[in-house]
């Protein structure tokens, strides 16, 4: 896929392949969403994760996403809907890295991937990267009126917190 960006222009950085082997891109916030949608033409139509994740106290704060070709296996699994067990999806990753001191907004890929909705919203509750552009950008799984964001690294929980609607 590297190659294939590479031709067509797309500024990239080739990251090493993951434990499984799939190809791992790093791409700049602002170049997500026209990589994205390079990819999804290319065949890439099923967002299948997206995340965060924290490199650690001082390290980056990484978005991913994780696409996959399943139209591709649809046809080729044609009538009888099976293939064959050693047959898998081609792949492809995508990473944002963010400076945890600088600009946390990337932009959103709900408007390509419907299912980024709450992987977004997630991300944004656990790590606080925001996606501009998103239809719905509030606290998922923590109160909203919640300081923090727990699933850093450098997160120091609060000794207590009072829920003010338990009653």
């Amino acid at each position: 896929m590297s190659q294939w960006l590479t031709s067509q222009g797309f500024g990239h950085a080739v990251l090493p392949a993951d434990h499984l082997g799939v190809e791992v891109i790093g791409v700049e916030p602002v170049f997500l969403p026209v990589i994205a949608t390079a990819l999804k033409a290319w065949g890439f139509d099923y967002l299948q994760c997206q995340g965060g994740y924290d490199e650690g106290p001082g390290g980056n704060l990484v978005s991913f996403y994780h696409l996959v070709k399943l139209a591709a296996l649809a046809d080729r699994a044609g009538a009888t809907q099976h293939l064959p067990a050693d047959v898998k999806p081609e792949e492809v990753r995508l990473k944002v890295f963010l400076p945890r001191d600088g600009d946390l907004t990337i932009p959103s890929l709900y408007g390509l991937f419907r299912g980024a909705d709450w992987q977004e919203r997630e991300t944004f509750d656990m790590y606080g990267i925001q996606f501009e552009g998103h239809p719905h950008p509030k606290r998922l799984l923590m109160p909203e009126d919640w300081k923090g964001y727990p699933l850093r690294k450098d997160y120091v929980q609060p000794d207590f917190y009072e829920m003010q609607d338990a009653y």
